[in-house]
């Protein structure tokens, strides 16, 4: 059984990054699976019920803010792919994984540049790692509404960065990301 993995949540400021692992039923074939950057969010939402409900196996995983900060984004990245992998019910017997580095596995590991818009397993860990990305991110939103979560997920979008001055840095921020740390180390200095 093949194993595709893939991340979502590398370059915005806040929240954690998210991973997830899909074996796709090869009896059971789904339309429509793309890089989730691709698809619509619509396209995303509906893509991820069906692949919960066909696919043989999947999981998902995330790593915190907190994490981010202490081990650097890509190390995160690989704990939560590595942590999306180790929740599945059952072992693959090879995991493809979306770009150039891949996490600590105990099964054989290969890793594809644009594999997700290559390999439908990684394509439908993209669409899943994603969703449940941005469903966390309108979550916290009920929390800290005035960064508006909802809107722009963390990315550092003009809205965000304008929140960010006017509010400073919150809990779910990655103190070590330039932007927010720029804005710490502004703010320290001003006072």
């Amino acid at each position: 059984m093949i194993c595709g993995v893939d991340e979502a949540g590398r370059g915005p400021l806040a929240g954690p990054v998210y991973a997830a692992s899909v074996i796709l039923n090869p009896s059971h074939a789904i339309d429509g699976l793309a890089d989730s950057k691709k698809l619509s969010e619509k396209q995303r939402d509906a893509l991820a019920v069906e692949i919960k409900q066909y696919a043989i196996a999947w999981a998902i995983a995330s790593a915190t803010a907190q994490e981010i900060d202490q081990i650097n984004i890509l190390q995160a990245s690989l704990l939560a792919m590595q942590r999306a992998v180790e929740s599945l019910p059952l072992s693959p017997q090879l995991v493809l994984v979306d770009g150039k580095q891949s996490p600590h596995l105990s099964c054989p590991v290969r890793t594809i540049i644009n594999g997700d818009s290559l390999v439908p397993e990684i394509s439908a860990a993209s669409i899943l790692a994603k969703t449940a990305r941005d469903a966390e991110m309108k979550r916290l939103h009920q929390i800290y509404p005035w960064y508006e979560f909802d809107r722009h997920k963390g990315y550092p979008t003009q809205a965000h960065l304008a929140a960010l001055r006017k509010y400073g840095a919150c809990a779910i921020h990655r103190h070590t990301f330039a932007p927010v740390k720029a804005l710490k180390n502004f703010r320290s200095s001003a006072s």
